[in-house]
């Protein structure tokens, strides 16, 4: 007996029975959308993210809307091997990294240097601002008396001046007055999306805009003329100040004043009508800024008023002297000025982007090359409009200040030629505001004037940008 119970607690103890394995818990859905950052404008970057991309599927972004003439130009995609940020270095509500496009052939221009060359000197601003101040109150006086045609008038201040992205010199100042206009109909001029035919609702007795009307509808030829004529009159009163006019330019809405001394300075003067109501339907799908500055501002933007300038419509080989065009530059000014995802960027305690700085070389870049083939026609048909247009969509497409790294101004403005050059090899730039409107549309510019462009972008964009050490 006691041999067997010795056997028995010899024995090893029998192993504990293995549990029964679990089935893996399923994953988490993904939300539906990333938290914003801290500080991010509401509404900015709430877009729903695309689904994630097959193995050798080439991922694109959604257009809200299909361009009038071919399809819109995407931004470049990112070079190979480039560094992806971690998620602390972007935030959470950073949608990803800048996109790094192949480096050119040449790189080794220094874009900092040629942006403290494009830098304005305070004193000079002043000087200039302070001349141009003088001129315009005395016109502003002038158009508000009692006999004139234009007494409800009042100054909108607007273009690169107050956007702050001058560059070269203080030399170029855009003046608007803008005019309200009540019970009016718009009616859109051959299907055009930017141009109108502006009647009254019922005869305005007494308005003295009545006198311009023709066959019911507000003259846009007869208007400028008189505001032209009034201010031709005017300044020959201006004894402290040496200006004169300039000859008017087909088609354009400007009355253009030369100041001669003691710096010649150019000063465009436009008329606007304010109508009452809302933007036009040609809007509608414009603005497309939900992702970068977020719905809410989009909204509040679309309640500010919209105006009419004397831009003539072209009819065949002439132009159609009756008829105004959309103008938006109010609202470009306060998006340049409040350009960043975060409420804070480029603030003294915020984020800081180089937004601004590529919009600065991308004008400069045309300008140096409108110098350099200034006998050529070619060039004649672009303007600094187009850059800035060409700007506001590629910050559409990449809205996180973070993408805009001051460090990475090089990349960030050859990410910009690049999407320049796809527009002008596509053919196509849609109107910021008006997308059905395609700024690069044969009936714009000639297929030659773009084929030489974008000719000369290559050319300067594998050569390092030769152009900007020139004139």
């Amino acid at each position: 007996m006691d041999a067997g119970r010795a056997r028995a607690r010899a024995r090893p103890a029998a192993a504990p029975p293995a549990p029964r394995p679990r089935p893996p818990a399923t994953p988490a859905a993904p939300r539906a959308s990333a938290a914003a950052a801290p500080g991010a404008r509401p509404g900015a970057g709430r877009c729903e993210p695309a689904p994630p991309p097959q193995p050798g599927a080439r991922a694109r972004r959604a257009s809200p809307r299909a361009p009038a003439e071919g399809p819109e130009p995407r931004a470049p995609r990112a070079a190979p091997g480039a560094r992806r940020r971690s998620r602390r270095e972007r935030g959470a509500g950073d949608p990803g990294p800048l996109a790094r496009p192949a480096a050119p052939a040449s790189c080794g221009w220094r874009p900092r240097a040629v942006l403290d060359r494009l830098r304005l000197s305070r004193p000079e601003i002043s000087a200039a601002a302070e001349v141009v101040n003088r001129l315009v109150d005395h016109l502003q006086r002038r158009l508000q008396s009692c006999e004139s045609e234009f007494r409800g008038v009042s100054q909108l201040r607007a273009g690169s001046y107050y956007e702050h992205v001058k560059i070269s010199a203080p030399n170029e100042f855009d003046v608007m007055f803008k005019l309200k206009v009540s019970r009016v109909d718009l009616e859109e001029y051959s299907n055009s999306g930017a141009h109108y035919l502006v009647r009254f609702k019922r005869n305005p007795k007494g308005n003295p805009l009545s006198q311009f009307l023709e066959k019911e509808i507000l003259s846009a030829s007869k208007m400028l003329s008189a505001f032209r004529n009034i201010i031709k009159e005017e300044i020959k009163n201006l004894k402290d100040i040496d200006v004169i006019m300039e000859r008017k330019k087909p088609g354009s809405p400007a009355v253009t004043l030369l100041i001669r001394k003691p710096k010649e300075i150019s000063v465009d003067v436009i008329l606007a009508l304010e109508p009452e109501g809302s933007w036009p339907a040609s809007t509608q799908f414009g603005l497309p800024i939900e992702c970068w500055l977020g719905r809410k501002v989009r909204q509040e933007l679309r309640l500010q008023p919209f105006y009419l300038v004397p831009k003539h419509a072209k009819d065949g080989s002439g132009f159609q002297e009756e008829t105004w065009r959309l103008s938006f530059s109010h609202v470009e000014k306060d998006i340049l000025n409040n350009h960043g995802e975060s409420k804070t960027c480029c603030e003294a305690n915020g984020v800081k982007c180089c937004r601004k700085d590529c919009l600065k070389l991308m004008k400069y870049l045309l300008e140096q090359l409108k110098k350099k083939f200034e006998k050529r026609k070619e060039m004649c048909k672009f303007c600094s409009y187009h850059m800035k247009t060409a700007f506001f969509h590629i910050c559409t497409q990449y809205p996180g200040d973070l993408e805009w790294d001051p460090r990475d101004l090089h990349l960030c403005f050859d990410k910009c030629v690049l999407f320049l050059l796809e527009c002008l090899r596509e053919e196509t730039l849609k109107h910021f505001f008006i997308p059905g409107v395609n700024l690069f549309s044969k009936d714009h510019i000639d297929k030659p004037s773009k084929e030489f462009l974008l000719k000369q972008i290559e050319y300067e964009r594998n050569n390092g940008f030769p152009v900007f050490g020139e004139f």
